[in-house]
């Protein structure tokens, strides 16, 4: 028992440095490119430089940090190329198990579903973006959780964990785009709730590829040069 402890403790410290480290780079305060001092930030943390490590490698699994030679962890910088492979496989995959989850999502899910929402229209219009990419993929997941398929459910999962970052960011840009957002949802889950497996399934995809087409915009007008 005694040498399974230190075993569990690091693991503990190096995921709560992980969740911290994964609030700054997702709220903002941490921009692209940013370069994160293991040394200071592992003191300021209050844990060794090891479970830090391990926790930058865990975000670099998620595609937030890269963790490049001679020069350390750095904010991972927002791609064009990473948000079309990401969001294209996203509208594939989610679709078809939206169809399959469809028929068997329950009244609580729909309870469920109906409070996220409620939840989700006030953080947009009170701009805390500090939930919106939270409740967007509680939606999502929700939404496929009942469609049996566990190999391409966990492929999705970590889609929508890498997209996390990029959905706040489209969120932000605009009050129109909230607006966008918050309806959408709301006729998908509607549409859900009828049992219309085609027109929400069809939404979904044009949902995800309208996100895409706003934020590649964005990062296009962005790198022009002034």
């Amino acid at each position: 028992m005694n040498e399974k402890r230190p075993a569990l403790g690091f693991a503990t410290r190096a995921e709560a440095a992980a969740n911290e480290l994964r609030r700054r780079i997702l709220t903002g305060e941490y921009e692209e490119g940013y370069q994160l001092r293991q040394e200071s930030l592992a003191t300021e943390m209050g844990i060794s430089r090891i479970p830090f490590r391990e926790a930058l490698l865990q975000l670099e699994s998620e595609g937030l940090v890269k963790i490049l030679p001679h020069k350390g962890a750095v904010v991972s910088e927002l791609s064009p190329e990473d948000i079309t492979e990401l969001f294209e496989l996203r509208a594939l995959l989610e679709p078809v198990l939206l169809k399959k989850s469809i028929p068997r999502l329950t009244e609580d899910d729909f309870a469920k579903l109906d409070a996220i929402l409620a939840e989700y229209s006030v953080v947009l219009h009170a701009s805390q973006e500090g939930r919106w990419g939270e409740l967007n993929t509680e939606l999502h997941q929700l939404l496929l959780s009942r469609a049996e398929q566990p190999k391409t459910s966990a492929i999705v999962a970590s889609l929508l964990q890498h997209t996390d970052r990029y959905t706040r960011m489209q969120l932000s840009l605009s009050e129109a785009a909230r607006d966008v957002a918050e309806s959408e949802h709301g006729e998908l889950v509607a549409l859900c709730r009828k049992g219309d497996t085609r027109g929400a399934a069809a939404l979904l995809k044009r949902h995800i590829e309208h996100a895409c087409d706003e934020l590649k915009a964005f990062l296009r007008e962005r790198r022009q040069p002034r």
